[in-house]
């Protein structure tokens, strides 16, 4: 095990779940009114309105499939009765059609910034830089799905995935990570990039839920008599 393979799969992790977590403790603590979407939808509404359900719908399908792919151990699906084969040719299926919808998706929302005018003008530094990390994310991702229609032995389920479990349980599997592709290794590179920006850009309101409008008192309006 190298010096570069110690420091990018044992150190960068844990660099980035720390910078993750105190980011959020920071923004929480000192920018609570900077906790959210800076929405533009007053300056621009008709891209936006096809643009944004299928970034978040499409996303939500690309984080689930992040989810089992990583944190299901190969061994419990088969347990279960599904295949290394249909498993394969289902997430490569519906990965990339999620994967293609949200690099549309986030084209359109680009394309939207960088054509209406007051939306540009309300483009901050910071939002420039998490669109291009996102849009290098999901690029990334898209590119590596469709590589995974090659037949191959190593794939994502015996490299990139026990090295993430394996980070969860402070036992990071460099051995494994060794061995994924290229594409793997950037892409995740790219995701831990991704997770960093997360606290300090309007990508943190994905962690916030309007749980008060369930308990709050009913709003009473009275007509003025004439």
């Amino acid at each position: 095990m190298s010096w570069g393979e110690s420091m990018l799969w044992i150190v960068a992790p844990y660099i980035t779940i720390v910078i993750f977590v105190g980011g959020l403790i920071w923004r929480y603590r000192y920018d609570k009114f900077g906790w959210t979407t800076r929405s533009s939808q007053l300056y621009e509404s008709r891209l936006l309105r096809v643009a944004s359900p299928l970034f978040h719908y499409a996303l939500l399908f690309v984080i689930v499939g992040h989810i089992t792919g990583l944190l299901i151990p190969r061994n419990w699906m088969e347990a279960i009765g599904v295949s290394n084969h249909a498993y394969h040719v289902n997430a490569l299926t519906w990965g990339g059609i999620a994967g293609l919808a949200t690099l549309v998706a986030v084209g359109l929302l680009i394309y939207r910034r960088r054509t209406v005018g007051p939306v540009f003008l309300a483009t901050t530094n910071n939002d420039k830089t998490m669109y291009a990390v996102l849009a290098l994310a999901i690029l990334s991702g898209v590119v590596t799905t469709v590589a995974g229609f090659v037949p191959s032995e190593v794939s994502y389920r015996t490299t990139v995935a026990p090295w993430f479990r394996g980070v969860l349980i402070l036992q990071p599997d460099v051995t494994a990570m060794a061995h994924a592709s290229g594409l793997y290794k950037v892409h995740t590179l790219i995701g831990m990039v991704l997770i960093v920006l997360f606290p300090f850009s309007r990508l943190v309101h994905a962690l916030s839920a309007p749980l008060g409008y369930l308990f709050r008192p009913y709003i009473v309006y009275r007509r003025r008599p004439r």
